[in-house]
């Protein structure tokens, strides 16, 4: 069928991932996985239930060690042993199952586990927080994503809908990433006004140079953003393709291994 098409010289991977194996058992989650991540670039993540999406992210993340293989950032060997490792690196995740404090308001989750301290001995003698400067740079990573809908950066988030919880986890992930973000199925449970909301943040993190992972089971959406998409399946990857190189019935037949793709 049709050869991969990466692309021109996309330069050097901001990450790559090769020979990734992992078993739980007898169950082969990844299967000698290579991928790459360029910078400035949006890279779906597609695949079916038990295709190996979810242990892959969690590899690349620090949430799981592979039995083996290697990633490289920035061309240098890594490994995360936590998910704590991998951020340290400037890799922030957003997870389906949204890591938000409902009770707390918008500033102190954009900070949370990463709270400012007040300058001299209120901060570094009695540990009080710097909410004002909170505040004032919440409000200023959701301008800079252009987060609208969102003005009172003392709000709890439990007042917040779907769609600007979904915000406020993308804007703290931008806010503390310098490598890249993954973003784990975005729009799962939004309508169709907050998925597109959810889809321009992605395209403004983007065009802050920021690489994005994104998994998703959304073919329109993929289709829509991504600038190369990643075909998981059997624990394998079944191809690397754009979406000016094929049609979403086309990613959907290498998928689920209807068709193959030649890469030669």
């Amino acid at each position: 069928m049709h050869k991969t098409s990466p692309g021109g010289d996309l330069g050097r991977p901001i990450l790559s991932a090769r020979g990734l194996i992992k078993t739980y058992g007898r169950v082969v989650a990844l299967d000698g996985v290579d991928l790459d991540l360029y910078p400035g670039e949006v890279l779906a993540i597609i695949g079916d239930n038990g295709a190996g999406k979810s242990t892959l992210i969690k590899a690349l993340t620090g949430a799981v060690q592979p039995d083996s293989g290697e990633i490289l950032l920035d061309g240098q060997p890594v490994t995360f042993r936590t998910p704590m490792d991998a951020r340290s690196a400037g890799i922030e995740t957003v997870y389906q199952t949204l890591a938000v404090a409902p009770a707390l308001d918008i500033a102190s989750n954009l900070f949370l586990g990463r709270e400012l301290k007040r300058p001299g001995p209120l901060g570094s003698v009695f540990r009080m927080m710097d909410k004002k400067a909170m505040k004032e740079r919440a409000s200023a990573s959701m301008a800079e994503l252009g987060i609208g809908t969102i003005q009172n950066m003392g709000q709890a988030v439990e007042t917040l809908s779907g769609g600007q919880r979904q915000a406020v986890a993308v804007a703290r992930a931008a806010a503390f990433a310098d490598k890249f973000v993954v973003l784990d199925e975005p729009t799962a449970a939004l309508g169709v006004k907050e998925t597109g909301q959810v889809l321009n943040l992605i395209r403004r993190i983007k065009a802050k140079g920021l690489p994005v992972i994104l998994i998703s089971h959304n073919m329109p959406n993929v289709f829509e953003v991504s600038d190369r998409i990643h075909i998981a399946r059997l624990g394998g990857c079944a191809g690397v393709i754009t979406p000016q190189s094929h049609t979403p019935m086309e990613a959907v037949a290498i998928m689920t291994g209807a068709t193959t793709l030649d890469k030669g």
